[in-house]
């Protein structure tokens, strides 16, 4: 299974939110071009399911993860140029599934910030990188904000509770995934590169133990030659949905 040819992107995008597992998901798998949406204009929030409490290399204690990755996501938005980040509470770093719950907290944050665009991690597996793209929370959450959009952010019958709290239906009208199989729509980072890396060396408690330029130009660098870009690019790339 995979997903169909991306679609064009929407030309008259004003608000984008994005919505990720972990802290440092939206960095490493969109950072250049929220960087890029951000010098554009665009009006960008982010929410993060978990406080990556199962990350880390070293002999960090376990309770002191939670408000050091918080710390660190806080501080790699602003690199980007994002002002609103939003923690959800209640979920656990590798134990998330697309649940009811999950789903009407994402609802919750669509009603409320109201995008035209949404990015989010695809709910389909990269068999051939199983690691870091597959992980389940990240395909439990780009399902369950698929779900969100259609049908939980319209639907005004779907968590009476929403409305309750004066928060009106919204049509989401395009979705941005990352990692997923065979993306197909390049996004051009080579202007915003620096501010992708300054965001993910925020995040020292997940890559301070590599070389993260190195990695990173490599694979930003594969990305641009495998969609045509010229030698010396660096690109990130998305599958784009219609969801009108």
């Amino acid at each position: 299974m995979s997903f169909p040819p991306s679609a064009e992107p929407l030309n008259d995008v004003k608000r984008v939110l994005g919505v990720f597992a972990h802290p440092d998901d939206v960095d490493f798998a969109a950072g250049g071009t929220v960087a890029r949406w951000v010098s554009e204009g665009l009006d960008m929030a982010c929410i993060v399911v978990t406080r990556g409490d199962a990350g880390g290399f070293d002999e960090t204690p376990r309770e002191e993860m939670p408000a050091l990755r918080e710390a660190e996501q806080r501080a790699a938005a602003a690199e980007l140029g994002v002002e609103e980040i939003e923690f959800l509470d209640g979920y656990s770093d590798g134990t998330l599934t697309p649940s009811i719950q999950l789903r009407r907290d994402i609802a919750r944050a669509m009603r409320r910030f109201r995008p035209d665009r949404v990015l989010t991690m695809s709910p389909l597996r990269r068999w051939e990188r199983i690691a870091g793209p597959s992980h389940p929370d990240h395909l439990a959450v780009g399902e369950a904000t698929t779900c969100a959009i259609y049908p939980d952010a319209r639907n005004p019958f779907a968590f009476p509770e929403l409305l309750r709290e004066g928060l009106e239906p919204w049509v989401v009208r395009e979705v941005w995934y990352a990692s997923g199989p065979n993306p197909d729509h390049v996004v051009d980072v080579t202007a915003t590169y620096p501010a992708k890396l300054a965001a993910l060396l925020r995040h020292a408690s997940q890559t301070s133990h590599v070389d993260l330029d190195a990695i990173l130009r490599d694979r930003l660098a594969t990305t641009a030659r495998t969609g045509g870009l010229p030698e010396g690019r660096l690109a990130e790339a998305f599958t784009i949905l219609r969801t009108e």
